[in-house]
Parts: structure tokens; sequence; C-alpha cells
């Protein structure tokens, strides 16, 4: 998910999002009918996998990967969301021991909170796949103890129907160990991308979105919401301030919290670029008498050019940085 502006108000921070259509890959994949479920799993795991590829290229571990937060865009292509859990900073065989996540998708050294690093992600993206191809996670039960219990000990029960390399992909993924787990090492989702469930794929082409989604949402028009739960577009918008205040040093921690997305940021200079472009050319009155000009308060050396675009501040593309958090605040005032 992308931000495209982030605000602070006197009791409050507000974030707006962009939208996406709130199908998740479980939802609909169970409704293509006489579909192969591995050929639509394997499009939306070819993309889950680079998008986890990349946070770790960054030092970031997601840990949070499930069925609600892989979303949908208008074009059928993934989303992820809910970064509420990711953890930064994680080098090549640096761990950390939070424990957190959603337990059917959590991995076993995150639950027994002996230290975990990028390989928890793998273990999710392996009962994503499982879920995604019979409706469950591999490891369920009626209560968390006895769910939490199967993660750590119980046996890994795959459905004759899947495809041999289904099935070894997911063995594979789901090994406790986390140094016998595919994606583990120094190569990290290339060792996944490598494995022969994805061999028929060009991995050229799944980043750079030429491969057709299997479903593409009908909407009506930009602003159709009408694949979101109406439980939540039916209820009303409800402010949730909190009764506590901060104290003045843990309020510094969010001082200059303001963000605008470049998109955002180019389509005003291309609207200021558009204006610039059809205004009328000033016209240069010729006096006849320097004197005679001057008397009526105008310079034969000057004109009368006023385009207010003197204030618009100068932007970098490739992002907002504090270097220039002076420009965002003008552009949201613009706005």
């Amino acid at each position: 998910m992308s931000a495209i502006f982030d605000f602070e108000l006197q009791d409050a921070g507000l974030l707006h999002r962009d939208e996406s259509e709130d199908d998740d890959v479980i939802e609909f994949g169970t409704e293509e009918g006489d579909a192969d479920p591995c050929e639509i799993a394997n499009f939306y795991l070819c993309e889950i996998t680079l998008a986890l590829q990349h946070l770790h290229l960054q030092g970031i571990i997601y840990r949070d990967l499930k069925p609600e937060n892989v979303l949908l865009d208008s074009e059928g292509h993934i989303k992820l969301t809910d970064f509420g859990l990711c953890k930064e900073h994680i080098q090549e065989g640096a761990v950390t021991h939070t424990f957190c996540g959603t337990i059917e998708y959590m991995a076993p050294e995150i639950l027994t909170r002996n230290g975990h690093g990028k390989a928890v992600d793998w273990w999710s993206l392996g009962t994503l796949m499982y879920d995604m191809l019979t409706g469950l996670p591999p490891f369920t039960s009626d209560n968390r103890k006895k769910t939490i219990d199967k993660i750590l000990r119980g046996k890994l029960i795959l459905p004759q129907y899947l495809t041999p390399d289904a099935k070894d992909l997911l063995r594979k993924l789901l090994k406790r160990p986390v140094a016998q787990r595919l994606g583990s090492g120094s190569l990290d989702g290339e060792q996944v991308k490598a494995h022969k469930f994805f061999k028929h794929i060009n991995w050229d082409d799944v980043i750079s979105r030429k491969l057709e989604p299997p479903f593409k949402p009908i909407l009506a028009s930009e602003d159709d919401v009408s694949q979101f739960d109406k439980k939540f577009t039916a209820s009303a918008p409800i402010d949730s301030p909190v009764e506590c205040t901060l104290s003045e040093s843990a309020n510094r921690v969010f001082q200059g919290f303001t963000y605008v997305a470049p998109s955002i940021l180019e389509d005003v200079y291309s609207q200021q670029s558009r204006y610039l472009t059809t205004v009328s050319q000033p016209r240069v009155i010729k006096a006849r008498s320097p004197r005679k000009a001057t008397s009526r308060g105008f310079s034969p050396r000057t004109t009368h050019l006023h385009l207010h675009n003197t204030h618009l501040p100068s932007h970098r593309h490739g992002g907002v940085g504090h270097s220039n958090m002076e420009d965002t605040e003008m552009m949201i005032e613009i706005g």
C-alpha cells in the first residue's frame, strides 16, 4: 500500500493511503470455478514473493502475512498492507525476539521466542500458499494453545490433489528448522524464485506487471467501493482521540509528522505548468515619455508581469525528505 499524505493535528496524527479493492486472495480464489487452483496461486505467490524479497533487501521483516493483508488493486495485482508489525534494520544474520503476528501464520521460532529473522516470512508464505490451495492454514485447532502445539509439533498433511511441485514447495517453506527452510539462506527470495513450482515464470514480467491477473475487479468508477464489505462502508467514521496526553519529550518524536507522496506533488506541478502555458502573454507598454510613464507609476524598464509562481517550492523527485519538509507543508496548504 502507498501513503498519499499524512499530517499532524493538535491531538492526532492522520494518515491517508491509496484505495485498493478489498478482495483478499483467498476470498475470490475459491470462486474461480474450474480454474486450476495451483495456477491461480502461482500468480499471486509470485507477486507476494517479490514483495517480501524487496522488504528483506531493505532490512525489513514483514511478520504479518495473511489473506486479510493481501489486497488487490483495480487491475487485479496484489498489494501488501498493514505494516504495523514490521521490524526494521534486520540485516543478514540478525534476529529479533518480539512475539507478534497472527497465530495460524506465525513461524515456530516466533512462538518459542528463541529469536527470529527474515525466514519467518517464508514460513508465512508457505502457510498462505497452503491456505490458498486447501481453504485453511496447515495448522489450526479450536483454541490457541492447540494451534500453537500443532505449529510446533504437528504433522504437515498435504492433500493428494496438489501437484508434486506444489507439495515440494510447501514442504520446503514449512520446515521447522530455520536453517533447512527455503529462503533462509543469504540468497533469501532468490531461493524461492528458483523453485520448480515457478519454473514457467518470467520474473521480469512479474515485476513489470506484464502477467495477466486471474481476476480483475469489476468497477463502475475509480471511486467504486462495492468490493468493500458493507459493514465498513455503511459505518459512520468516528474519531477516536486518546484521553491522555504525551509528555513533552515523547511528543517530540512526532514532530514533523508530515508527508506528501511525490505523485501528488507532480500532479500539482503539472497543473501549475498547464496554467502557466495558457496564461496570456504580458503586455509591454511602451511609454512615449519616461517622465510621463513614471508619473503614472510605471517604469519603461519593467513589465506588468505578475505570475504568482515564485513561491512554489522546488521538488526533487524520488521522495519527500527532511530537507524539503517546508515544501511539503506548502503543498498541503495549497491543496
